[in-house]
């Protein structure tokens, strides 16, 4: 009996062992990598659009589906798009842990419109300065995360009303006219906003980013978990850079819209 009872229970073990030995490993799944455009997901021949891929503080490999399309160049640490003839093309980005995110983009007609004048009178291009824009952006984000906030996603509007106002040059606070630049570009919501103003033009976007993380109240708007997009305007006159940073706060109110 004793000798039946210990066939049994080695029959039960190498029954466990093959099913426990059976068992798929489950791989742990790569983390999604977020891409976007600076002008969105249409651009047209001739234009060229930073990318925003995140999360932030990764290296990433870019690459087009069809490069003759679309074509992407590395400039030092961010990736921009170069809209070569019209088409639809992949943008696929991914790292070494095996992420990856793609978003498409299309190229429309050879003969844009020209674009309007500001209605403030604002000659600048609300695309100037992509490149400093995209490192500002990544910079914030690195800094939220640090904290323990979430990172934002790049918010057009946002991005054109900072850009409307570092274009003014302004070298303090115009809180209506902020507020107005907001509704203009067609954000509807209230906002947090820094700005900091600083002789020279290298660095721009390290400069910017540890003027408000050494000035408490900026440091502050800058890590506000309320928010949940944010957009940047840069400026470069006469050796002066000026810097906005505008982050979008659902659910409250901008009394000028």
């Amino acid at each position: 009996m004793t000798s039946t009872k210990k066939r049994i229970a080695a029959a039960l073990t190498a029954t466990i062992l093959s099913a426990t030995l059976a068992t798929p490993t489950i791989a742990a799944e790569a983390p999604a990598i977020r891409v976007s455009s600076y002008k969105g997901s249409t651009l047209e021949v001739g234009e060229r659009s930073g990318l925003i891929i995140g999360p932030s503080g990764t290296e990433y490999a870019v690459t087009s589906s069809d490069p003759n399309t679309v074509a992407v160049e590395q400039i030092m640490t961010f990736w921009v798009a170069v809209a070569k003839t019209e088409g639809t093309v992949e943008i696929t980005a991914s790292n070494n842990a095996g992420g990856r995110g793609s978003m498409t983009l299309t190229v429309g007609s050879t003969a844009p419109a020209a674009p309007e004048a500001p209605a403030s009178g604002d000659s600048a291009s609300l695309t100037d300065n992509l490149e400093i824009r995209q490192e500002m952006i990544r910079l914030i984000n690195q800094t939220r995360k640090d904290n323990g906030v979430s990172e934002l996603p790049v918010n057009d509007a946002l991005m054109n009303a900072a850009q409307v106002c570092s274009n003014r040059r302004y070298t303090w606070h115009h809180a209506p006219e902020e507020s107005q630049a907001a509704v203009d570009a067609g954000y509807p919501y209230g906002f947090g906003d820094n700005l900091t103003v600083f002789t020279g033009t290298v660095d721009a976007a390290q400069h910017a980013v540890e003027n408000w993380i050494n000035s408490p109240g900026h440091f502050e708007t800058m890590i506000d978990p309320r928010c949940d997009c944010i957009g940047v305007g840069v400026t470069q006159y006469d050796g002066i850079t000026y810097c906005y940073m505008f982050v979008g706060i659902p659910n409250s109110v901008n009394f000028y819209a």
